[in-house]
């Protein structure tokens, strides 16, 4: 049975191809969690994620952008903004508890990811979704 850490590393294949402009992938997001042996309650909850986040992407790119500091969004590879995506996803409409997204996402950049998109993630992933700083601070 496949973990919830494959489940996520394929909804980043699907939200890569997604963002790749195939929008029909949604069509085959079924075929490829079998083809990666996502079954039963992760097909479920990869299908949950990878729809949620598509579903909210207006969303997520704008609390993305909102802590990118000196980078550009479109600057940011594929399969980063596949896996910021999922992330901030997971945080911000989910709820699901940061540190473990932050361990999560990590993980997924140094599978997937150069070597220096590990620390660029959990560095943008920290602060998504915490409150903004006002300037009297």
């Amino acid at each position: 049975m496949a973990t919830r850490h494959q489940a996520r590393r394929a909804v980043v294949g699907l939200l890569y191809a997604y963002d790749l402009g195939n929008d029909g992938i949604e069509k085959f997001s079924e075929e490829i969690l079998e083809s990666d042996k996502i079954r039963n309650k992760q097909r479920e909850f990869s299908l949950r994620l990878f729809n949620g986040t598509v579903e909210n992407l207006e969303k997520i790119d704008e609390e993305i952008r909102k802590h990118l500091e000196s980078w550009d969004y479109e600057d940011v590879g594929k399969v980063e903004k596949a896996i910021l995506r999922l992330g901030t996803y997971e945080i911000v409409i989910e709820g699901t508890e940061r540190p473990i997204i932050i361990n999560e996402a990590v993980e997924l950049a140094k599978e997937l990811a150069d070597e220096k998109s590990p620390q660029f993630i959990n560095g943008v992933l920290d602060a998504v979704g915490k409150p903004a700083k006002s300037s009297e601070e």
